[in-house]
């Protein structure tokens, strides 16, 4: 093994013998790390999923770093910031202030987009304010007038949202033939509420028996549109006639009720309710819509008439970044800027020039990075999280600032080749800088340029967390321990069939729109494993991710499962602004069908803590059978429902089976301390007395997947799970593992055990949207032979891909482009992965054939 620093002998000598110096890291599974690194140096940590990368570079070194900053911050102050938490370490010298830029997984509010994330919104709108051409006898507006997310510049009809509830007839009213009595309103409640309103309408003297269509429009539209809250008598089980009698009569009513209209029960509902099931049926009924007033610009009036060059402020917004930059280009020429903006007496031509300037400079980093195929009205939650790291990385080079350490969370996330080269020379242009550049890397091609190399493991969970190897990358050779090693010396290859499989079928897709995607026409081979791969920004997750499932779904009559406590659509929706993503398109199966569609992303498991591995694969139900079974449990007449920690019964009443308590630290950031009832079991007392095999449940989720192996070697419904997960690399993780902890990949590959355990894989559509992104080479091999294994059983399997030695593997390629954006979307090439790679105008061709030359040798 090679030392983790220079020998005593040559320290001194050592160009970077003035670094970084840790001692004593054991965060999450660290084995009390001890590491020296260089400084003004670009370091690599790598190792297999799960090793301890992340805990030792963002745990660890940037989360020390940051505490330490902290302390000579106001306690205000630190209030305001998002801060990493207190890391396990004894000893951390020589970091200097620290920048973390890690893959953002989570949603983002719908008002955050590209330009408020590059805080290029505030440049933008100071050009408008200052620079921009006013109608005639319009005052100067503000900054604040031009931004969709201040009250001075929001359009007053959707508070600069862009878009608005609606809640259509067409939706509350699905069948027109039905009576109200029959109910035809399917928005109204079911049960006694939505009968309390047919009854209302009684009163009214409405006829409840007649098809809805049939009624007179006023009387539909009323029912529907009103706002008014009329308090009518209501007659209990009394027929309309009868109902008429008693009115008449003025007899003594059951109840004074009160109607409500449909639309409006539904907004006040959606806006309102506690409970997530009377949200989400509500939400069918609900659709967001461009706002009528703003027309999805989310400005006011006033802010739209002042123009730039002949652009309002929601033109400049939807241009892509590429043509944005070549926009304020030729705004910054000297001999330009009063002529192209047509400048007001508010603003002067140096005024343009100077704003002008600086955007198309911070414009730059954005455009090197490969995203000029953005806008900067793109929301925030269509992002993916390569994507929202690169904007940050590029902010931050905007910000020209030496001396720091950049931890990044692979940056090389979402990029095609093509574009790593623009990626490393930013690297290095960081450290040229005078900046440390800490980067949690897995693409072989970013970690070759690497001054220093820091490898992890050699497994993951327990069976990682050392360091392996510290120094020059060529030097890791020599560790024979290393999985990294092997693909550093060559490109490596998993294990692909002989010859490409034949087709038992197509799966045609006519005339898809979806995003930047415009009438595609494309065909997949069934019973093959096919990779869609193509710059970045070419359209591959509008088509895979989101397009395919979709279609598929549409013609075998099917809907998208819903995720657990995942955002209603309608909500979601109008979250996101005016950039909602709409599918339109057919799909049609020739030769042979797909009877089942199964999505298997890098979204979390769950939301909560309470999802875990055990849950979420269905397993821990037969464990907590097993517990019931037991005579102790039997005898206190324990049921299945007494071993679930998510139900009130035998979970621990003070944490409520969470294991653990938040804990306010005011000045310091929220943490969470095992609960003080159960010190962490999640269980009472007299629950955690039932053992099986000794082992209490609280014991059973605290094992590995591996070490349940043992304990349930006898039990084949669980073993069936058990070893799904052991086979996708998970023997590591513990049955009991919050949703919360597991990383992308790892959530990604639980879904896929929870498929391998299922039996009957035959006619089922896997798809699956750059599968091996934030997976070490060897997890990534891995994966690929499992993804073989379901063609092999009868599957179908899509794949968007940017990895060239796994596209390789592949039975068939489709290669989109030709660039990104508006200029993507296309299929460029499609064939077996030696036809595209000979394809002369695909951009992943020179890629792939590297490649497959590099398999060949």
């Amino acid at each position: 093994m090679t030392p983790d620093a220079p020998t005593t002998e040559n320290a001194n000598t050592h160009p970077w013998a003035d670094g970084i110096r840790v001692r004593g890291a054991r965060t999450h599974n660290l084995h009390n790390v001890d590491l020296d690194l260089p400084r003004d140096a670009i370091v690599a940590f790598t190792g297999v999923s799960g090793s301890g990368k992340s805990s030792l570079a963002f745990g660890t070194i940037f989360a020390e770093a940051q505490r330490r900053y902290l302390e000579s911050v106001s306690p205000y102050a630190r209030r305001l910031i998002d801060q990493a938490g207190i890391p396990d370490v004894d000893e951390l010298e020589g970091m200097p202030p620290a920048v973390a830029l890690q893959q953002a997984r989570g949603g983002s509010s719908g008002r955050s987009d590209v330009a408020t994330t590059t805080q290029l919104s505030s440049v933008v709108r100071m050009l408008f304010s200052r620079a921009g051409e006013y109608p005639p006898n319009q005052p100067m507006l503000y900054a604040e007038d031009f931004s969709p997310n201040t009250p001075e510049g929001a359009c007053p009809e959707c508070h600069g949202m862009g878009r608005v509830f609606d809640v259509p007839e067409e939706l509350m009213v699905p069948d027109d033939s039905l009576t109200i009595r029959e109910r035809a309103v399917a928005s109204w409640p079911v049960a006694w509420a939505g009968q309390n309103q047919r009854d209302i309408l009684v009163s009214r003297g409405i006829d409840v028996d007649i098809p809805w269509r049939k009624l007179p429009k006023k009387t539909r539209d009323w029912i529907l549109y009103t706002e008014e809250r009329p308090t009518e008598p209501v007659y209990a089980g009394l027929t309309p006639a009868q109902t008429r009698k008693a009115r008449q009569q003025r007899r003594e009513p059951s109840y004074m009720g009160t109607f409500v209209g449909a639309r409006r029960y539904v907004l006040d509902t959606f806006a309102n309710t506690k409970s997530e099931v009377m949200k989400r049926r509500v939400s069918q009924f609900v659709r967001g819509v461009l706002c009528p007033h703003c027309e999805g610009s989310r400005i006011k009036a006033e802010a739209l008439r002042v123009t730039v060059a002949g652009h309002n402020i929601a033109d400049f917004s939807a241009f892509p970044l590429a043509e944005l930059h070549q926009l304020a280009t030729t705004l910054a020429r000297d001999d330009a800027g009063q002529s192209v903006t047509h400048t007001s007496t508010f603003s002067d031509a140096a005024v343009t020039r100077k704003l002008a300037n600086d955007l198309a400079t911070r414009l730059e980093p954005m455009i090197a990075l490969g995203l000029g195929y953005l806008s900067l009205d793109r929301a925030t939650p269509t992002l993916s999280g390569g994507e929202r790291q690169r904007l940050r990385l590029a902010t931050q080079l905007s910000s020209k600032l030496f001396g720091v350490a950049y931890v990044l969370d692979e940056p090389s996330a979402g990029l095609h080749p093509r574009d790593l080269d623009s990626l490393v020379g930013i690297l290095h242009g960081l450290k040229e800088r005078g900046n440390s550049v800490l980067v949690v890397e897995h693409s072989l091609a970013v970690i070759a340029e690497a001054d220093w190399l820091v490898d992890i493991g050699p497994g993951a969970g327990e069976q990682g967390g050392r360091v392996l190897y510290s120094g020059p990358p060529a030097g890791i050779a020599d560790v024979e321990e290393s999985a990294t090693r092997r693909y550093l010396a060559s490109s490596g290859r998993a294990a692909r069939p002989s010859k490409h499989r034949q087709p038992q079928g197509r799966l045609i897709l006519n005339s898809v729109e979806c995003n930047t995607i415009r009438g595609l026409d494309v065909a997949f081979p069934l019973g093959c494993l096919t990779a869609v791969t193509g710059v970045s920004g070419a359209g591959k997750s509008s088509l895979i991710g989101r397009a395919l499932p979709e279609l598929v779904r549409q013609q075998l009559g099917q809907t998208a499962p819903t995720e657990e406590a995942e955002a209603t659509h309608a909500e979601a929706e109008l979250l996101l602004g005016g950039n909602t993503v709409t599918v339109r398109g057919t799909a049609a199966f020739e030769g042979s069908t797909i009877k089942r569609v199964v999505v298997i992303d890098q979204k979390p498991i769950g939301r909560t803590p309470r999802s875990n591995v055990a849950t979420y694969t269905g397993l821990f139900d037969n464990v907590r059978r097993l517990f019931a079974a037991t005579p102790e449990a039997k005898r206190r007449k324990y049921t299945a429902s007494r071993f679930s920690f998510n139900v009130a019964g035998g979970r621990c009443p003070n944490c409520e089976g969470e294991g653990a308590v938040m804990v306010e630290l005011l000045f310091m950031p929220s943490i969470y301390s095992p609960c003080p009832e159960c010190g962490g079991a999640r269980y009472e007392p007299n629950t955690l007395e039932i053992t099986w095999r000794e082992h209490s449940i609280a014991d059973v989720l605290a094992c590995s997947v591996d070490d349940a192996i043992t304990l349930f070697d006898r039990e084949e419904r669980i073993l069936a799970a058990l070893h799904a997960l052991h086979d996708v690399g998970l023997g590591y993780v513990r049955l009991g593992q919050p949703a919360t902890e597991l990383s992308g990949g790892e959530a990604q590959r639980v879904k896929l055990a929870t498929e391998l355990q299922r039996s009957g894989r035959s006619s089922t559509l896997y798809v699956l949207d750059e599968p091996t992104a934030g997976l070490h080479p060897a997890d990534a091999d891995r994966l690929m032979g499992h993804l073989h294994r379901l063609v092999n059983d009868g599957g179908t399997v899509i794949m968007a891909e940017l990895d060239m030695r796994l596209v390789a593997e592949a039975d068939h390629v489709i290669d989109l482009g030709p660039g990104a954006g508006i200029e993507g979307g296309k299929v460029v090439a499609a064939g077996t992965p030696e036809e595209v790679a000979r394809h002369p105008s695909s951009a992943s061709a020179p890629y792939l054939m590297a490649a497959l030359t590099q398999d060949q040798r």
